[in-house]
């Protein structure tokens, strides 16, 4: 194997950024959209319990401010925002699309026209610049009025309604658009329900019964937009998307190290069923134990088995930590997963705790269960940057943090001989935390001038680590200094 091969990446390796409707698009009623899930979750106090399900906020209020709003105005701005992609040299772009600007309502009877041009013209400003978009059908996003209606996820009735979005996208892309992904983070409904699955609880209910129930939902979905788009085009290549990492053992201890692999088969046993196309044993004997009875319909395990995903893709922030001994309480702020801390890492301002090799070990071990090629969609480094008056950031702690995860993503591609496509980071520009609406908390090579409270010209500058992912990117990932 020549140096070459060591110091970079595979010839065609997909380096880009990742966003989110949601999260960047705003003009949340433009455009004949109708309002989404996201659309009604506050920043503040009450964020939590809303994206928990336990608290009902089914409309916007006057009370709150809803940063998804005008979040950073790409819906506007995506010209000026894709142009600076194609500077620091993006292969490809990940962006979500807003199933409330297809389908207002959801179950409208026909797409809305003006929504399906706005993607058009988006993929078309890609394709100008040779950046290959990589699209994931719904990012955190469920049409509110199928949320009052019917319950959500909750109801078998979304499978319909999400194949008929796939029919119209795939059909409406086929030629603009060759990777997709189904649902972003799919795990994440059994931790932010609302989130993840437009649910809402209520009280004296069985809430896991219920997270399991749509969880089965979304797997036959998923299998059933996989099958549609293989029909359509069979060039495009379907992905399922999953929040990762491994837990470590908090010790040696035997019960410690049992804990860690539960904590993992939790965190992918929705991935076993869309990559291997069917419940595991160790997931069915959970569901005996607690009395989940998965309503299922003839020939939904025929659809899961046959229609599995042609890659893995996933997003890694840092690894996590669990213990047997719930006297042991040293629980770190985290994401959505709850963490021991760790005292072998650092952590960031938010709590994430910092560690590239735990990348690595989450791509052999993913790699390791299903043989099928790996994405990294979501990495980076959540921050708060002091702009000067020009709006650059010197921001080296980011440069740090990714630097570091890519020499270790090199290394389990070119030690360890994992097949990986491409790699992008999470919020390649300044966009709205997805955990705590914040402007503050940003992760971007290029800085939005907006705060917490929504104030700000949102002016475009670029960072130090813009100028850095550009040279990364020119060399193949061979110089990361």
């Amino acid at each position: 194997m020549s140096k070459d091969i060591i110091k970079g990446f595979p010839e065609g390796f997909l380096w880009g950024g990742a966003t989110a409707a949601n999260q960047c698009e705003g003009a949340y009623l433009e455009g004949n959209k109708g309002l989404s899930t996201i659309d009604v979750v506050p920043a503040g106090k009450d964020r939590f319990p809303v994206m928990l399900g336990k608290m009902k906020m089914l409309e916007c209020d006057n009370e709150h401010y809803y940063p998804s709003h005008e979040a950073i105005d790409f819906y506007h701005r995506y010209k000026e925002d894709i142009a600076l992609f194609a500077e620091m040299g993006f292969k490809t772009f990940r962006l979500s699309l807003s199933w409330a600007r297809i389908f207002p309502n959801g179950d409208d009877a026909q797409p809305n026209e003006e929504g399906l041009k706005f993607y058009d013209d988006v993929f078309d400003e890609c394709l100008k610049y040779g950046i290959e978009p990589l699209v994931t059908i719904t990012h955190f996003d469920v049409p509110m009025n199928l949320v009052k209606t019917i319950g959500s996820w909750r109801s078998r009735k979304m499978v319909d309604y999400y194949e008929r979005l796939c029919e119209v996208i795939f059909n409406r892309y086929k030629d603009k658009v060759k990777y997709w992904l189904t649902f972003n983070e799919i795990n994440m409904l059994l931790h932010l329900p609302f989130i993840g699955a437009g649910l809402v609880f209520e009280e004296g209910e069985n809430e896991e019964a219920v997270k399991y129930q749509a969880a089965h939902h979304q797997l036959v979905a998923s299998a059933k937009a996989t099958q549609i788009a293989r029909r359509i085009n069979p060039d495009m290549k379907i992905g399922c998307m999953l929040a990762a990492a491994n837990f470590y053992p908090y010790s040696c201890a035997p019960e410690d190290v049992w804990m860690a692999m539960e904590k993992d088969r939790e965190n992918y046993f929705l991935i076993d069923v869309q990559s291997r196309g069917e419940y595991p044993s160790y997931a069915k004997k959970m569901f005996e134990r607690k009395g989940i009875n998965l309503k299922m319909e003839e020939g939904d395990e025929e659809l899961l088995k046959n229609n599995t995903v042609d890659f893995i893709s996933f997003s890694y922030y840092s690894s996590r930590l669990t213990s047997a001994d719930p006297k042991i309480n040293l629980e770190t702020a985290g994401n959505a997963f709850k963490t021991l801390r760790n005292p072998h890492l650092k952590a960031s301002e938010w709590g994430w705790q910092i560690d590239p090799l735990g990348l690595r070990i989450t791509m052999n071990s993913l790699y390791d269960r299903y043989q099928k090629p790996l994405f990294i969609v979501e990495n980076g480094l959540g921050a708060t940057d002091s702009p000067d008056e020009n709006g650059y950031v010197e921001d080296d702690y980011r440069i740090d943090y990714l630097r570091e995860h890519i020499k270790a993503m090199r290394d389990a591609v070119n030690i360890d001989g994992v097949d990986l496509w491409g790699y992008t980071t999470w919020g390649c520009i300044d966009l709205v935390s997805a955990s705590t609406g914040e402007m503050k908390k940003r992760y971007g090579f290029i800085y939005v001038d907006k705060d917490n409270e929504g104030k700000g010209t949102l002016k475009r500058s670029k960072k130090k680590s813009f100028y850095w992912y550009k040279k990364v990117i020119e060399s193949n990932g061979a110089d990361l200094d």
